[in-house]
């Protein structure tokens, strides 16, 4: 059965009552990352009842569905993987809607809940229309992706094999862009997101007899004070990057010397130079300070997530996608990068792809909570635009 694709906003209009009821209820029922059982199996029946053939427990909590088309036609069959990540966080909901977490101490902070609902929806209204794909849709919903350690399994498991995808598409719910907005930009697009731990080591004692001592805290005052000048004397000013220290721990007393200090922190580039050069660089530059000041360092790298880089191609196709959907006076212009992360950058390293953001904040509605806070929300207006721009997306990759 043919469609007109000019019936594609009314098909996905009458969708939008259940897919903000499955938002919301996906909003009540948050689950930690590596932790989403409920969800998992919420999403492999909706996939089913649409009549995906779906594979769980992929890369752990994860689930894949294949949605075959029918178009049928000369050349080559493509394989195009949508994905959407389903962890919340571990944050206490500030928020008194109907819909607020009814789980103490969890919330979907971030939008993931959308994410999900928006991909399950995709799934439904492109399985009615199977007969304009000619190829496959591979929908991937992932777990803990707050914790970036869910694309990783999922990707062993062999996500983007059988049948091989060729391209990756992915969408995130952003609430400091206006709800009816999509920013969308190839290459770099969001940073790389690294942890890093110092272990100072001195020598403790009376505060009044400090010349008898190694003074840790001194010495990681002088590191972080020093690892400042990285970012702005050893990378070049157009290639922006984020060393910060979010948490210094030592000392018992107000008169007494520690014998150690723990320094955390985050790394955050948008090339793998600059990330491994800054990576380098703060381990020697650690080592040298505390020599040069009697003391010892131990310096670990917990490696994240790389930076997410968006095709040209992909890009491309998305934004005419976007533009169909909103109208190109509201793709906002200018640099839209984020120094956040998100380890769909793995997927996009797989395959050439394009992650973009739909806007879902609102000031006139309230909505301005940024992500990660006890009192975020998205404006629902933005549920069907994120589908509209996934459906259009994959209906012109697979035409």
């Amino acid at each position: 059965m043919a469609h007109d694709d000019d019936d594609l906003k009314a098909d996905i209009a009458e969708r939008r009552p259940a897919l903000v009821a499955l938002r919301r209820h996906l909003h009540m029922h948050p689950e930690l990352a590596h932790q989403e059982q409920l969800t998992a199996a919420l999403v492999a029946e909706h996939l089913r009842q649409s009549g995906l053939a779906v594979t769980e427990e992929v890369g752990g909590t994860g689930v894949m569905g294949l949605l075959a088309g029918t178009g049928g036609g000369e050349g080559t069959q493509r394989t195009l993987l949508v994905r959407a990540d389903m962890d919340a966080l571990p944050i206490t909901e500030a928020n008194e809607a109907e819909y607020a977490s009814r789980a103490a101490g969890k919330m979907h902070a971030c939008g993931h809940d959308g994410h999900v609902a928006i991909a399950l929806t995709l799934a439904d209204l492109l399985t009615h229309r199977r007969d304009q794909l000619r190829g496959t849709v591979k929908f991937v919903f992932q777990p803990a992706e707050e914790q970036a350690s869910g694309a990783a399994p999922m990707l062993a498991d062999g996500v983007m094999r059988d049948p091989d995808v060729d391209a990756v598409i992915g969408l995130h719910l952003w609430s400091p862009t206006h709800v009816g907005d999509v920013a969308i930009q190839e290459g770099p697009f969001f940073a790389s997101a690294d942890a890093i731990t110092l272990t100072v080591r001195g020598r403790g004692g009376h505060g009044a007899m400090p010349h008898q001592t190694v003074d840790p805290i001194a010495v990681a005052a002088q590191i972080v004070t020093a690892a400042q000048t990285l970012v702005g004397r050893e990378i070049s000013p157009l290639q922006p990057a984020v060393v910060t220290f979010g948490s210094i721990h030592g000392g018992t007393a107000f008169n007494v010397v520690a014998d150690e200090v723990q320094l955390l922190g985050t790394v955050r580039a948008y090339r793998d130079e600059e990330r491994a050069h800054l990576l380098r660089r703060l381990g020697e530059l650690a080592q040298g300070i505390a020599g040069a000041m009697r003391a010892q360092v131990e310096y670990e790298v917990r490696e994240g997530t790389p930076a997410c880089v968006n095709d040209a191609e992909i890009t491309d196709l998305v934004r005419r996608a976007a533009e169909a959907t909103v109208g190109p006076e509201h793709l906002p212009g200018g640099d839209q990068r984020q120094s956040v992360s998100d380890d769909m950058a793995l997927f996009l390293r797989a395959a050439p792809g394009c992650y973009f953001l739909v806007g879902a904040g609102n000031p006139a509605r309230g909505i301005t909570a940024p992500h990660h806070n006890t009192h975020f929300d998205i404006d629902e207006d933005a549920l069907p635009i994120g589908v509209e721009v996934l459906a259009r997306a994959a209906l012109t990759y697979l035409r």
